[in-house]
């Protein structure tokens, strides 16, 4: 199934690009005013193809969680039943991604990737999981590759499954109790950074649990040895095992799913980012097809956006993660694209034109 999803990525098709630009500047407002929602617009059209693009509704959000065995090692001061326990309040609808979704007239799927603990069946809940959490990060590798690649399609299936049933737009969300340990390895990694730079404080932790965080990243790092370059897909499947989560992995192959569908992709915070790290090292043209939805406090972040070289549309010091940022980034993708829909150009609306 990876290799099946990874040939059918197409990148941004520049034709589509030029004609979405050219037609922004028809519509009746100054050119460029629109700053950044003429980037999306155009963005979009280039990753379907077609000018205007698709309107992205209805959109659906997707929660993977999964439980990660460097929590023993102290990296934050919630208990690992917690994911659980949050995966149980998504399902009643009664978490802050539930509430947004809810705003946006946004479905909300909860994947259990790798939770350790065996979870009741439940409507919207998709049961895919690899293993009960994945191992200590540093002390040697947290997954097998076998076991990332069946993550990775785990993330690809249920972006087909939401296709499949209507989805236009899909939305990235995660939870997993210590998953920014995870994250700021995978993004050190990838972006090339120091660990110090791109760890950060996940659910709010004091000075000496931090200290200890980057500690774990910087062993987590040396243990599986990955002080090198990333040159070949083949290397980062490796660094995704070594280092990443359950539900990194999936929503890579989510990532990659919505762009072989060319559907956009709109991401979350910081796990998002590190997870879209990894879905451009296995095919850079994924990253045509999504919209950085927010930045979030987390240091990591904002290094993952600047590698990858997306912009986000929202910035409110979020760092609640459940897909809470991109949820709040929808409505605006949305508005980008209704523009090109609706508005009237010029010529359409007998309006005369600004001279040079």
């Amino acid at each position: 199934m990876l290799a099946e999803t990874l040939a059918a990525i197409r990148p941004a098709d520049p034709r589509a690009i030029a004609e979405a630009r050219a037609y922004q500047d028809r519509l009746t407002k100054p050119r460029g005013s629109l700053g950044a929602l003429e980037e999306i617009a155009v963005r979009l059209a280039g990753a379907a193809g077609a000018t205007p693009p698709p309107m992205p509704e209805p959109a659906a959000l997707a929660i993977f969680a999964a439980d990660h065995g460097v929590h023993a090692r102290g990296v934050t001061p919630w208990p690992q039943e917690v994911t659980v326990q949050m995966v149980a309040n998504f399902l009643s609808g009664g978490a802050v991604a539930n509430a947004f979704a809810a705003q946006a007239g946004v479905s909300v799927t909860v994947v259990d990737v790798g939770v350790a603990a065996d979870l009741p069946e439940a409507p919207n809940l998709v049961n895919r999981k690899i293993a009960y959490g994945t191992a200590d990060l540093s002390e040697g590798p947290a997954m097998s590759v076998d076991q990332a690649v069946r993550a990775l399609e785990a993330g690809i299936g249920v972006a087909r499954d939401l296709v499949a049933s209507g989805a236009r737009c899909l939305i990235t969300g995660d939870m997993g109790i210590a998953n920014t340990t995870a994250s700021a390895a995978l993004i050190a990694v990838f972006a090339g950074r120091d660990p110090a730079e791109v760890t950060g404080r996940g659910t709010g932790i004091d000075d000496e649990t931090f200290d200890r965080k980057v500690d774990i990243v910087r062993a987590a790092l040396r243990t599986n040895g990955l002080s090198g370059a990333l040159t070949a897909p083949s290397d980062a499947l490796r660094a995704l095992a070594a280092v990443g989560g359950f539900e990194h992995a999936a929503i890579a192959g989510f990532i990659l799913g919505g762009a072989a569908a060319r559907v956009p992709v709109i991401l979350d915070g910081v796990i998002a980012g590190a997870a879209a790290l990894v879905a451009a090292a296995l095919d850079p043209a994924a990253l045509d097809h999504c919209i950085a939805g927010h930045r979030s406090a987390e240091p990591g972040h904002a290094a993952a956006l600047a590698h990858l070289g997306l912009r986000p549309l929202v910035d409110l010091g979020l760092r609640l993660g459940e897909g809470t940022g991109g949820l709040l980034a929808y409505p605006v993708v949305c508005a980008a694209v209704r523009v090109m829909h609706d508005v009237a150009t010029f010529d359409s609306a007998g309006v005369t034109e600004k001279t040079v």
